[in-house]
Parts: structure tokens; sequence; C-alpha cells
């Protein structure tokens, strides 16, 4: 092999930005790798010559760009494109992508490979591939288990229309990440110019009124129903359909602790709280809203209620055990669906109807009072409990139209029911592992530029993100965020589980309590002061509310904030 130039001209990276192009991508997220040259080169000619082409922005790990690409797709719900370098840049953002799949985000993942090692005609690819960066059977092979579909574009006169068959796949229910292995070779090889038809929005599933009469009937006979959702306020429309149902039937909403986004207004007198567990023996209907895992452990079966699972694709296939315990599925776009059970809610039972709003009453009351006197404790304690810290945030974030991201694990119960957001896109929890959370929130901000972010993230998570990585690309993209760390110098979690498990054991005999102690870590807040960030550190309840307003009128400011927040548990 002897060419060590390429003549400019149409080759696989045109090909590649053509074909986002034509998925709509607003962005390419990429982490830098040798493979992308030609992508670097058509994007910097239609930069020169004035076309069109999707934003690139240029990121220093894996987590951080695949991580960006699930906070937009969370707000936007759209395919955009992540590019990653070769299998171990894959590898390195797999736990990302993995994060995408849960989250129900639709991205197409392209990374390369080479296919002649250097021994063919053209492009010299280099030695690193033959040497270190090659893997049996292709990255698309590893990319398998964390995506919704996984291939290699074997020609460049296929890639644009792949590419756009990825994003198709992407977007429809259940919305994730599909992987696009492109080789090098692919990539530099000359392009006639076929490009790919622009794709469209997928269309929409209704359930046929013959299955959504008898659920609608079920309703009307029910005395004491429920929904219990996790997942509804992820679809477009599905918050507000959700409120517009539950209000029209007069039914009660709990989001379990396995909600993952805001689904109903926490501040909706219908809103049951967090705890299925009093409903299992007292609902005759359970109604499932967009719930993967409604019920632990999988098999406890509710007493007496019947139960509807509305979802429109209820049996996750990425989700390993499942148990749903359904009797009745309507699985028609869940917005739709939801709209259509709401224009069915006629000839009610006033008494029942009356009869199940005093008690929705009153239950909504005593968790009103129960929050409010959690708040008071909080109040009077010793040091900065988590209770004052979330309570603090709501306060300041009142009629924002803020967005919180959550990554704390022992907190997130108390970050739900005490900043109880109340507006769609306004709470996300990360999915799939810990260390995406900054940039998720990124992701978010990105696509809400005219909103506050609040990342809400624990010591022992905020340790696990690429932090340097993730203020290098909030720094270089104006992208200010609030970051609150609930730091209690330990993995909470964990120590839970240790001393669970073992009551009476040995640790708990000598105090030798390992892999949890964080006590040795420096000022987290430190590590945002070479960016030119604002950082506080608190550890007395006087100084939290002062310090998160400072840190707000920054971000507002356009810069981000770092609050580490020494808290008591």
């Amino acid at each position: 092999m002897t060419d060590t130039t390429h003549t400019p001209g149409a080759d696989g990276g045109d090909a590649l930005v053509t074909a986002f192009n034509a998925v709509g991508a607003d962005y390419i997220f990429c982490s830098s790798g040798s493979e992308w040259a030609p992508v670097w080169e058509s994007l910097a000619r239609r930069h020169r010559d004035g076309l069109p082409c999707p934003q690139y922005l240029d990121l220093t790990h894996e987590t951080v760009a695949v991580g960006m690409a699930t906070g937009y797709g969370l707000i936007e719900r759209r395919p955009q494109g992540v590019l990653l370098h070769a299998a171990p840049g894959l590898l390195q953002g797999s736990m990302a992508v993995h994060g995408a799949l849960l989250a129900g985000v639709p991205m197409v993942v392209s990374s390369s490979e080479s296919t002649t090692y250097g021994d063919g005609p053209g492009q010299d690819p280099g030695g690193q591939w033959y040497r270190n960066l090659s893997v049996v059977g292709g990255p698309h092979q590893i990319a398998q288990p964390f995506t919704k579909w996984s291939n290699e574009a074997a020609s460049v006169h296929t890639l644009p229309t792949m590419v756009t068959r990825a994003a198709e796949l992407a977007w429809r229910a259940p919305a994730g990440p599909a992987y696009l292995n492109v080789p090098l070779e692919i990539l530099l090889e000359d392009w006639d110019g076929r490009e790919a038809k622009p794709i469209v929005k997928p269309g929409s599933t209704h359930s046929s009124p013959e299955e959504v009469d008898p659920v609608a009937q079920l309703i009307r006979e029910a005395e004491n129903p429920v929904i219990v959702t996790e997942t509804a306020g992820r679809e477009a429309g599905g918050f507000e359909a959700l409120v517009a149902f539950a209000e029209a039937w007069h039914i009660p909403v709990v989001e379990p602790d396995s909600a993952v986004c805001g689904n109903f207004p926490r501040t909706h007198p219908l809103h049951a709280g967090s705890d299925i567990g009093p409903w299992m023996d007292e609902a005759d209907l359970i109604l499932l809203v967009n719930c993967r895992a409604p019920f632990y452990p999988p098999s406890r079966r509710p007493s007496k209620a019947t139960v509807v699972v509305i979802d429109e694709v209820p049996q996750r296939p990425h989700i390993v055990y499942q148990v749903l315990l359904a009797d009745r599925y309507l699985e028609g776009n869940v917005a739709n669906t939801l709209r259509q059970l709401a224009k069915r809610a006629k000839d009610l039972d006033e008494t029942a109807v009356a009869e199940r709003e005093a008690a929705q009453e009153a239950r909504f009351a005593a968790e009103q009072t129960a929050i409010t006197q959690a708040e008071t404790k909080a109040e009077g304690a010793e040091g900065i409990d988590p209770v004052l810290v979330a309570a603090t945030l709501r306060k300041l974030l009142d009629g924002a139209n803020g967005i919180v991201v959550d990554e704390t694990i022992t907190h997130s119960r108390v970050v739900k029911r005490h900043v109880r957001t109340a507006d769609p896109d306004s709470y996300f929890y990360v999915q799939g592992g810990l260390g995406q959370g900054i940039a998720v929130a990124l992701g978010v901000k990105l696509a809400a530029r005219e909103r506050p972010v609040v990342l809400t993230i624990g010591d022992g998570a905020f340790t696990y993100n690429p932090v340097i990585q993730s203020y290098d690309a909030s720094r270089a993209y104006e992208l200010p965020l609030l970051i609150v760390v609930f730091n209690n110098r330990v993995y909470k979690s964990m120590n839970l589980n240790h001393r669970r498990f073992y009551p009476e054991g040995a640790a708990a005999d000598t105090g030798e309590w390992l892999g949890t102690d964080l006590h040795r870590l420096p000022r987290l807040a430190a590590f945002a002061e070479p960016f030119g960030m604002h950082t506080e550190t608190v550890d007395a309840p006087e100084a939290l509310a002062p310090a998160l307003e400072r840190a707000l009128k920054a971000v507002a400011e356009g810069t981000t904030a770092v609050v580490d927040v020494l808290v008591t548990r």
C-alpha cells in the first residue's frame, strides 16, 4: 500500500454527513477517533461552502458524548448522531449507550474498524488497527447486547440508507440506540452521491374501539381503581394525556420508586405518592401505564385487582426478566390510548366517585402533612439533612420552569418527594449505571437552553463521572448547570447492603466497613475552579439557601455552579 493522501471529493465521510442530514439530526456528538478524518473533512467543506450539516460537538470522553445525546433526546425525542472510536471507544461508552436503551432515547451510534489492515489497495488505514484496535466479529457484535439493532455498513453506496434505517429503527417503539459499524475503508472510498431519502416522524398506533371499550367498562365498574406509571411522561404528550385521563375518571396516580421521569404533577390532588404497597390489597383495578417492572418481588400479585397494561410495547425485549401479571393489554400509542379512554368517562357512578375522591383527598392531605413535618424536622436538625436540601431547591426553583436531572441513589426518594416537580419534562432519573449524570444534564440543557437545569448527584456518583471532560463541554458549548452534590462521604447504598446482609457480622463488631468510605476525597467543588466556574462547599444549614441562591444567579449569568453540600445522612 503506497497511497498516503486522499484527493478531496465525495467519499464515505460525505455519505455519512448527508445521511445524518437525512435523519434530521441537529447534532453529531463525537468523542474523537482516528477513523473520523473523512467526516471532519466533509464538515469542513460544508462549513466553508455554506452547505447544511448537523452541528458538530467535539467532546473529550465517550460517556460525555453518549450522555449528552441521551439528555438531548429526552427532551427532543428525535434521533441524533454519536461517533465513537473503534471498539475501545464503543466499550468505553457502552454503559451510557445501555443507559440510553433503558431511557428509551433514539440515537444512531457509529464507530469503525479496518477491513484490510494495510494489505488492500487505496488509503493506508494505519497499523494501529492491525495491532490493537480490532476485535473478532467486529464492533457491531460488541454493541448487540445493549442496542436495539447492530450492524455493519459494508459498502459506501449503501451507507446513507443504512444510517437512515438505523435511525428509523431507533425512533420506533420502544425507542433506543441503534449501532452501525462503518469501516474506515468505506469512509475513504469514493461515493457516487446517492443520498438517502429524509426520514419522517413515525406514524402512531391506535388501540381499536373494540379493545378500548371493554377497558372503559372495567374502569366504570371499578370501585377502587389506581393508575401506576413509570414512564408515561417520556412519551410525546404522555404527561398531559395522563393528567386528562386521571381527572376524567377521578383515579389516583402512583409513581413508584421505579419511575424514571416526571409523569404526573406531584402537586396534583390525585397524586397518590410512590408506594404501591397499600393498593396491592385495596385496589380492584390496577392500570399499569408504561410500566416496565411495577411489582417487587416480581411474583408479588395483587390480592383482587384486575390488571390492565397500557403500553405500546409492554414486553420490553431488552429486559431479562419482566412480570406484569396482565389480564388485558392496550398496546396502542400511550397518549392516544389515554385520550380515547378519557373520552369514554361517561355515566360514572357518582357515589363510587365521591367515595374514592374522599379517600384520595385524605391520602393527599396526609402526604402533604408528612412532607411538611419532614421539612420542619430537617430545618431544626443539627447539620444539613438531605430533606432540607431538596426542599430548599424546590423553593428556589418555584416558578422558574426548571428541570431536575437526578443521579442520586439513597437520596432519590427525597429528591422526588421534596423537589416535587409538576410540569412535563421537568424530572429525569439517569439510567443504566452511575457516572453519566453531568453529561445527561448537559444534553438536557442543550435542548432547553432557556430553562435552568439542576443536577442532583451523590458524592459517590460524582466520582464515577468524567468530571473534567464534562466541565470542558459545559464551558466550550456554553451550557451552564447547577450541580448540587449530596455529600455524605460514603457509598451509602453499599454500606446499607452490608449491614442488611450481615447485621451481626464481623464488620458490625469491629466497625471495619470496607468498600464504602469516601472521607479521603478532596473538596468536590474544587474540580470546577480551573474552569472558572462558581463553587461552594456548604456544611451549615443557615448557609445552604444563600449558597444555592448565589449558585443559581451564577447559572443565570452563564456559568456552571457546583455546590457541594455536606449532608448528615
